[in-house]
Order: structure tokens, then sequence, then C-alpha cells
């Protein structure tokens, strides 16, 4: 038992980057779709979370494993053995996806902490945006790492929240392990926008470039490609640390759809435009306790995605410009770094108070993020597969193949969104 124990204890310690980069998304704007699709469809969606983790699960250790043999995140790697011109393309993407979710997720969290306590707007979206930046700036990594992981608790607002509401566990489960697919345009559409919410771009640069964090932080640490003998230690910790983050992230998106379909839809609100609407909507049919729980958990959940998704446009702006990037350099050694990281934020604070939808923005930027996905899902398999860039570690056989499978369902989603549109 003892032994036991001290087991799990060594692995939770070993847990970061994919706890962080799976708990991160759930993040505010995340919620708002999932809701949406718990409330429009009921639980005809929620196999896409069984389904989506195993694509997930394959992708991020792929982009896990670049960042730790390579010693460089997946933009350096890009710049390094493709064309500019991809690399730069695959930036601007990213870089516009985030900032649409940056806007979406500080409204959302402004709004939830509006139900728990009324104050204007703009105080809020400011604070909680200077709050994130602060930390990012003056809160070395090793140090932030660790915050980041108690974070993650907020989480279980949301499993929480599904057992104060009566859901029909029967049909759950029949929805969860038999598809019900549905050739229509917005069923299609809101499949693809769930598939690029969970497998985001932003989450691929974030987890490489962690692995790279640790490296730099962790005395001994070396890029696999030069110490080969880390690799039985250090990839083993890459799976477990990424299965149990991808698992982490998609339960607790399974139980956003849950909830949102055994209130929301069973009682005929069909339409959800924000988080905090969601939240807003339990009050009357689950008690005020639900509804202060699932905005507790917006709260929490965007303070843990906010610094990743500006940190992850800041990693990969960096990267491509060979700036210096890491969150453990002071602000005055690594200011171009952090540079990026505040203008991120900044767009993303203004998309609050601009003439535009930041949530239409979010499902659009979601859909997109599904479309542009699987080009680079295809190049990040390329390179993981490449002698050249991970020498005797290239990624095995059964990983390359999930990885592939990841890619063409990606595609193919994407592709039949896209036919049904014309």
């Amino acid at each position: 038992m003892a032994r036991l124990f001290a087991r799990c204890k060594a692995t939770l310690q070993d847990l970061g980057p994919g706890l962080i980069v799976g708990s991160s998304d759930d993040d505010p704007s995340g919620i708002a779709a999932l809701s949406q699709t718990g409330a429009e469809y009921g639980y005809s969606t929620l196999w896409t979370m069984l389904f989506s983790y195993f694509l997930l699960v394959a992708i991020q250790e792929i982009s896990a494993r670049i960042g730790r043999v390579t010693g460089a995140g997946i933009a350096a790697n890009l710049r390094r053995h493709y064309s500019p011109w991809l690399l730069y393309v695959a930036i601007t993407l990213v870089v516009l996806a985030n900032t649409a979710n940056l806007g979406a997720d500080i409204g959302g969290m402004a709004a939830a902490a509006q139900l728990l306590h009324a104050a204007p707007n703009v105080i809020y979206v400011v604070g909680f945006a200077a709050v994130s930046l602060l930390v990012l700036a003056f809160v070395p990594y090793t140090s932030y790492a660790k915050y980041l992981k108690w974070l993650t608790l907020s989480l279980f607002a949301y499993v929480a929240v599904a057992f104060l509401v009566r859901i029909d566990w029967r049909q759950a489960a029949h929805s969860t392990f038999i598809p019900q697919l549905r050739w229509e345009r917005s069923y299609l559409t809101g499949v693809v926008a769930l598939l690029g919410t969970t497998i985001s771009p932003y989450l691929f640069f974030w987890q490489a470039s962690q692995e790279v964090e640790e490296v730099k932080t962790t005395r001994g640490d070396k890029p696999l490609k030069q110490a080969p003998r880390q690799a039985r230690r250090q990839l083993g910790r890459i799976r477990a640390d990424t299965y149990i983050g991808m698992a982490f992230s998609n339960i607790v998106s399974f139980f956003i759809i849950l909830t949102s379909a055994a209130t929301l839809h069973a009682h005929g609100l069909t339409q959800v435009n924000t988080a905090a609407q969601a939240a807003q909507a339990l009050a009357p049919l689950a008690g005020r306790g639900a509804e202060a729980l699932f905005a507790c958990g917006i709260i929490g959940t965007g303070l843990l995605a906010v610094p990743v998704l500006a940190g992850s446009a800041g990693y990969a702006i960096g990267e491509a410009r060979k700036w210096q990037t890491s969150l453990e350099k002071p602000l005055r050694q690594a200011l171009r770094f952090y540079g990026a990281i505040g203008a991120a934020t900044l767009a993303g604070v203004a998309l609050n108070f601009l003439h535009i939808d930041p949530m239409r923005a979010l499902f659009w930027a979601a859909v997109l993020n599904g479309i542009v996905a699987a080009p680079l899902m295809a190049v990040i398999v390329h390179l993981a597969s490449t002698p050249k860039v991970m020498g005797k570690f290239v990624i095995p056989r059964g990983l390359r193949i999930g990885g592939w499978i990841a890619t063409l369902v990606m595609a193919a989603a994407s592709l039949a969104t896209i036919s049904i549109w014309k």
C-alpha cells in the first residue's frame, strides 16, 4: 500500500505541461461552445468527447516529444526545417485564433464575475487581463507552473454541478458509446467547432514549448538528442502526463455537455451565447448553488487559459523570429517575447470594447481551428517522424499511425463542413 501511494505521489508530481494543456482546453470560450452543443443537441454529441480523446492524446504526445527531444518548440522546428511561408502562415493563423479566444475568454470571465458580484464590466475585463499579464511577466516559470497546476482543481466545479441536476444516465451512456450522426449543416459545423475547441493548434505549441522550459529549468535535464540516457524516464513521464491531462480535459468537457443537456435542452432552452449565460440559466433549473459553481469554474479556468493562450502566441512569434523565449527569464531579458504576449492580450481586451460579437468570433475561430489543425498536424507528425529532426527518437509506429489517423479525421470533418456549406 505504501509503495502504491508513493508511486501515485510521484506520478502526480511529474504531471506538468500535459495537465496544464488539458485543463486550459476547457477555457470559458470552450465552455460556451460545449454548453451550446449540449443545449441544442442534448446528449447526442457526448460521443465526441470519447472519440476526440484518442486523437488529442496522439497529437499532444507527439508535440511534447518534439519539444523534449529537440530542445526547441514547434515554431522553431518549422523555421529550421520548412519554408518561411509555411512558418508564417501557421503562426498568423494561430495568433489570430488565439486573439479571438483571448477576447472571448476575458469577456466570459468578466460576465461570470458579474453573476457573483455586480460591478462595471470594464473593471473585470481590465482586471483579469492585468492579473494574467503581471503573473506571466513577474512570476518565474518554476513557481508559475505550480500555481497553474493548482488552478486545474477549479474544473471539478463542472463535475460537481452534474450531481445537482437530474440526468438520464441510460440515454447519456447510449449517446456516448453509440454515435448519433446527422448530415445537417448546423450539426456538422457544431461538431467541427467542438473538435476545433478540443484539438486546437495553440495546445500543440504550448505543450512543446513547456517541455523546452522544463529542459531549461530542471537541473541535469537536456534535450534527449544530447542526453539519450534520460529518454526512458522522460518519454514515460510525457506519456503519463499527456494521458492523464487529456483525460482530465475531456471528462470535464463531457460533464459540461451532460449538464447542459440535462437542464437547458431538457427544458427547451436551446440557445446559449456565452458561458455566463449557461451558468445563469442553471439557477431556475438546478438552483443558485449550481449557478455559482458554474460561474466560479468559468473564472478559474479563465485564469488558467488566458496565460496559456497569450503565452503560446508569444512562443510562436518569438521562436519564429529567433527571440529569447522563456517565462523563466526576467522581463528585461526577454522584452520582445513578453511584448508579444502583452500585444495578444491587449488585442483580446480590445475585442470586448469594439462592435464585434466576441462569442460569434470565437465560434468561427473554433471552426477555423478545426480546419487549420489538419495541415498543421500533418506537418507535426512529419517532423516527429523525420530522423534529421528527431535523431534516433523518431516517434514509434503506433504513435505515428495514431497521429495520421487524428490528422485524417480532422481533415475529413473539415471537408465535410466545407462541402455542406456550399
